[in-house]
Parts: C-alpha cells; sequence; structure tokens
C-alpha cells in the first residue's frame, strides 16, 4: 500500500522528537494483540526508544479481536507511524513512534491471518493489553471453561476467537512447526498478570490437548510486568488538539501524560529488546509493585472515577480542584493503601502518593471519570477487595474497625452503577446483566445487601466479616439520605481529629 507522502512531509518538517534508527530491515519480532491506545502511547514507545539504543531494532505488529474498520489501512498508509503529544503540567513533548511494522483487524481479515503472523519464525514474543475480561478468568484467577468465548473456542479450537484460543492455537502450530516459542507478556493491570495469563492459557491447553498444554508449561516463558502511563481516551477535541501540535491529522494518534514507567520480570524462553535502554527495569519479582500501582494509582483512580462522578465531576483533574476529594484521595493512598503493600517494597510511599496527586491534577490530561469507571466489576478486586483484606489483620486496622475510604469507595460504586447521577448514563461492565438484575431486588432485601450477594466483587473472604459489609451498607445509606458532599465532609471531619 503507498505511504501518504503529506503526512510524511508534515512530520519531518515540525520540531519532533523521533528516533533515527532504519526501519528498513524492521521485522516483526514482537505481535500485540490488543492494538489500543495504551500500548501504542506506552510498550511502544519504550521499544522506540530500545531500537535507538542498540544495534538489533525489534518491530511490533498489531493485532485488533474485534475492531472493525479501515483504520488499520489508514496507518499503513502513513508508513506505520504514529504520532504522541506527551503533555506535562508546564512542558509539551512531541513523539512520532516508529516500531511499528504494520497492524490489523481479526474482524475484517480474519483469524487465520493472524495465526500466520504469530507463527513467523522470528517472533519472539506475544504482548497484551486486553483489559481484566479478555482473559475469560474465574475471580480465582482460574480460566472460566462456561465463558462464552471459550465455550466457542473449544467447539472450533484451530479457528479460535478468543485471546486465549489464538495464542494457544498460535504455539499449538509452532511446534508442529518446529519453530521456538514465543514468550507471552500480560501488559494489563493485573496482579500477578503473568502468573494469571500462564493459568489461563494453560487451562485452554489442556481442555484442547494435554501434550500441548505439557509442551507449553516447559517451553513458553509468562513474565509479568507493571506499566503507568495515563492515556486518556481520544475525542474529537483531543484529536483537534493533536492536529495542532503535529501540524497533521492523525487517526492513530495519542495524547498522554509525560510520565510512564515499566517494571518487567526478567524471565523470557526467546530473547527480548533491550528496554532497560529505554528506561524499564527489569526485576525477578514483580510483584510488590504490581501491588503498589494497582492499589494507590489505580485504586485511588477507581474511588475518584466513582465518588467524583457522583460529586459531578467529569475529568480527574476536576477531582483534584474539590480540595476534600483531593484530600481524602491521598488520606486513600497514604493511610489505607500503602499499609496494604509488601513491606519489601524498596520505595518512599508517601512520596509516590504526592506525585500521583501531582499527576492527576494535570489539566492538560483530560482523563475522564466514566473511562475509568468502566468495568469495575473486573477492576474493584484487586483495587479495592485485595487491599481491604489484606488491612483487616494490619494495625490500625481490625476486623471489628475495617478501612473507612476503601469501604466508601464500594459504596460509591453501587451507587455509580444505578445511574442517577448522569440522565445518559450507560452500564459498560461485563456483568452489567448480572448487576442489572441485582439493581432490582425483592421487596425482602435492601439494594445495598442485594449488591453484597454479587460474587465477582465481594467474596467469600470478604463476606465472612459482617463489620465489613455493614460498614458498607452504612456508607451506602449515607449517601442515599445525606448526598455524596455531606459524606465527604463528615468523613474528611472525622480523618482529620483522629
Amino acid at each position: 500500500m503507498p505511504s501518504d507522502t503529506r503526512f510524511i512531509d508534515a512530520i519531518e518538517s515540525h520540531s519532533v522528537e523521533k528516533t533515527h534508527y532504519s526501519r528498513t530491515t524492521l521485522q516483526t519480532k514482537i505481535v500485540h494483540i490488543g492494538f489500543g491506545a495504551f500500548h501504542r502511547a506506552h510498550q511502544a514507545v519504550y521499544t522506540d526508544l530500545a531500537n535507538e539504543a542498540d544495534s538489533t531494532p525489534w518491530g511490533i505488529f498489531g493485532i485488533n479481536l474485534f475492531r472493525k474498520g479501515k483504520l488499520t489501512e489508514a496507518f499503513a498508509k502513513q508508513d506505520n507511524l504514529a504520532t504522541l503529544v506527551e503533555k506535562g503540567t508546564h512542558s509539551t513533548t512531541k513523539r512520532v513512534v516508529r516500531s511499528f511494522t504494520g497492524a490489523m483487524n481479526i474482524a475484517d481479515q480474519g483469524v487465520q491471518v493472524a495465526l500466520a503472523k504469530m507463527c513467523e519464525p522470528q517472533v519472539a514474543i506475544v504482548s497484551l493489553t486486553i483489559t481484566e475480561k479478555g482473559y475469560c478468568l474465574t475471580p480465582e484467577g482460574l480460566l472460566n471453561q462456561e465463558h462464552s468465548l471459550i465455550l466457542q473456542d473449544l467447539i472450533s479450537p484451530q479457528s479460535p476467537i478468543s485471546a486465549i484460543g489464538i495464542i494457544t492455537e498460535a504455539l499449538r502450530l509452532r511446534r508442529r512447526q518446529k519453530k521456538p516459542p514465543f514468550s507471552v507478556m500480560s501488559c494489563d493491570n493485573i496482579p500477578e498478570n503473568g502468573h494469571k495469563t500462564k493459568a489461563a492459557i494453560l487451562g485452554y491447553a489442556t481442555l484442547v490437548d494435554p501434550e500441548l498444554a505439557q509442551w507449553i508449561q516447559d517451553q513458553v516463558a509468562f513474565p509479568s510486568t507493571m506499566v503507568d502511563r495515563i492515556v486518556p481516551a481520544m475525542d474529537a477535541h483531543a484529536f483537534l488538539d493533536l492536529e495542532q501540535e503535529m501540524g497533521v491529522a492523525d487517526d492513530f494518534g495519542l495524547i498522554s501524560e509525560d510520565f510512564k514507567q515499566w517494571v518487567i520480570e526478567d524471565q523470557f524462553c526467546n530473547g527480548r529488546p533491550k528496554w532497560q535502554l529505554a528506561g524499564a527495569t527489569m526485576v525477578t519479582n514483580v510483584l510488590p509493585y504490581e501491588e503498589m500501582k494497582l492499589r494507590m494509582l489505580n485504586g485511588s483512580h477507581s474511588f475518584l472515577a466513582y465518588i467524583g462522578s457522583l460529586c459531578g465531576h467529569t475529568y480527574i483533574y476536576e477531582c483534584m480542584e474539590d480540595n476534600t476529594l483531593k484530600a481524602l484521595t491521598l488520606a486513600l493512598m497514604t493511610q489505607e493503601q500503602a499499609l496494604s503493600l509488601s513491606a519489601d517494597l524498596n520505595v518512599d510511599l508517601i512520596e509516590y502518593a504526592h506525585s500521583l496527586i501531582s499527576r492527576f491534577s494535570n489539566k492538560n490530561i483530560k482523563h475522564q471519570t466514566a473511562q475509568i469507571a468502566m468495568d469495575g466489576s473486573q477492576k474493584l478486586p484487586p483495587r479495592a477487595i485485595d487491599p481491604i483484606l489484606t488491612l483487616l489483620n494490619t494495625a490500625p486496622f481490625s476486623k471489628e474497625q475495617p478501612p473507612q475510604l476503601l469501604s466508601l469507595l464500594l459504596a460509591g460504586w453501587m451507587h455509580f452503577i444505578q445511574g442517577k447521577h448522569d440522565p445518559d448514563f450507560t452500564l459498560v461492565d461485563p456483568e452489567s446483566k448480572a448487576l442489572t438484575t441485582l439493581l432490582t431486588p425483592s421487596n425482602s432485601t435492601s439494594l445495598s445487601e442485594s449488591l453484597l450477594s454479587f460474587k465477582p466483587v465481594f467474596n467469600k473472604d470478604f463476606l465472612q466479616h459482617p463489620e465489613l459489609s455493614k460498614q458498607v451498607i452504612n456508607f451506602y445509606n449515607a449517601i442515599e439520605k445525606q448526598g455524596i458532599r455531606a459524606v465527604l465532609n463528615g468523613l474528611s471531619h472525622t480523618l482529620r481529629t483522629q
């Protein structure tokens, strides 16, 4: 497909940060499933910078599972280049990301084309950003054999539709073709994402072919990662802003914050880029970093998504202009989430919390509370439930005195999913059908008690603590009777006087 020289000329004529390694021999060594905004603004940037620092560049081919349209064709016309504007509070960097070799939509071109790409002999890594729901896991972190995508893949495993099925089939083909395996690297916000990816794929492979499952167990690496960068969803205003900054329209272009972080478990079976040359941290155990980010950053984001939405705030930076909400968010991080983390974590958590408040306050990043609020049934267990259960055995908390702010977060989610804060509200959650059913309880059951029976969020370990459930219900009732602002003011006063 011929390139659009106008796009390339426009980029060349603007003052942009870009790498200079030759792309003429750039090969696809990484296939990324879930070719969305976060990957393009995070892992692709690290790979681009690593390519600049090393003599052996790694190319990335992107695959979208369910998206349709001609966007990938437009990407090819602009020579698989993508623009990125990194906005800090006081400075802006314009960047061209050059590490891509191409992209495709399975929904348009078919899964066999994707499998053929994954079976190219030089492919060494298949990476993933498919969100929590894409792994088809049970709340216990095992393959959900009753998941609709998995059930369909088991009927025709050589024409799969789930990411788990596609990766397993690609590994089966590589084994049959006597090609080396690739590493499977999750880059989603899931604790121990490598272990859970392995559990899902081994669980599925065992059902399809136990010998293949044993080969995967013996040969394939599943490194865990922690990723961090705020990349808001693009809308018409953001695309106009991007065009004004770059001097050219780019449907693949993005705006992100200027901060980025990547911690990677250094466990690969077929090589990797030298991401450490681009600032990534290679470690032997990612879990403490994953928990830090999931609880302090993502957990606070969820707090702001639900509580901030109930307060009428559209963007995260607006929540930070609400002094009461800002103070409570800092207290959530320093007085609850930080205390739930591993003692082995070599990080100043108070300093980290204040850095997050600074990042959240960046007015140049229009991160919508509604975007963060999506898929709460998948996000709340690692962001809220796990730290609560840890804190019940951590001073100054106890089973009789559970953490208040995390309980408020759960009560806020219960109100948020009812949509009373927004006349145009639509619940976006993989469990929306089940949640909608619970939102119409029987006369003998209160709505909050009905939602506490929702096992994907409130597991048996949570429900065995009656004081914990009682505190969530009390916050729920207080929001219902007094309003969210009165509850925040009262809690803020209580925390100041403790």
